[in-house]
């Protein structure tokens, strides 16, 4: 039986990837490594384009992402995206932190997609980022995008700056949060969130 090739469609700006490979090509020589050597043939382009797919989010519109998919709804109940996975790159020294976000907000006459709230997670993600500003720019594209009672958003995430270099801790995590509306004037509110986001279902 005949065994087809492998082929994964990614998209990308073929001057962007080039201009990075010469970069990277240079990296490692600077690194000691001689980058025409054959395990070493195809690196640059590699990570290249992993950086590429690992940064999209700079050409990504996170308000348009949830005004795509807006509804007129009278539900003012929370609404709560739990444990969306989320990888990202620390700013700092571009080695990746991971983890979770919990996002909820109360409608106050629109809702979205479900899966948005996940992708805007997604958008700001694929940036480099610091997870302080990581944690209010989702918070403040849904209170923009739809202007809810409330917004909540809480990421618990590990950093391999903090894992692979200087402290070498490895079971540290961080966890960030940021409210708007009800759940800052409201202790109930905000309990009950946290009371979601703690339990786990079996």
């Amino acid at each position: 039986m005949e065994m087809k090739n492998y082929d994964k469609e990614e998209r990308f700006d073929p001057a962007t990837i080039e201009a990075l490979k010469l970069h990277y090509a240079e990296i490692l020589r600077l690194l000691g490594e001689d980058p025409a050597r054959e395990g070493l043939l195809k690196t640059p382009e590699r990570v290249a384009k992993a950086m590429s797919f690992l940064t999209k989010g700079y050409d990504e519109n996170p308000l348009e992402i949830i005004r795509s998919a807006t509804f007129r709804e009278e539900y003012r109940q929370m609404v709560l995206v739990k444990d969306i996975e989320l990888y990202s790159l620390c700013e700092h020294h571009m080695l990746p932190f991971y983890g979770k976000a919990h996002v909820a907000y109360i409608p106050n006459g629109y809702i979205t997609g479900l899966s948005k709230v996940a992708r805007v997670v997604e958008c700001f993600a694929r940036r480099l980022q610091v997870q302080e500003r990581l944690t209010v720019q989702i918070r403040d594209c849904i209170q923009e995008a739809l202007n809810p009672m409330g917004v909540a958003v809480v990421i618990e995430a590990s950093h391999m700056c903090m894992q692979m270099r200087g402290i070498e801790k490895q079971q540290s995590a961080t966890t960030t949060s940021a409210f708007t509306g009800v759940f800052l004037s409201s202790q109930r509110t905000r309990e009950e969130f946290m009371t979601l986001i703690s339990h786990r279902y079996r």
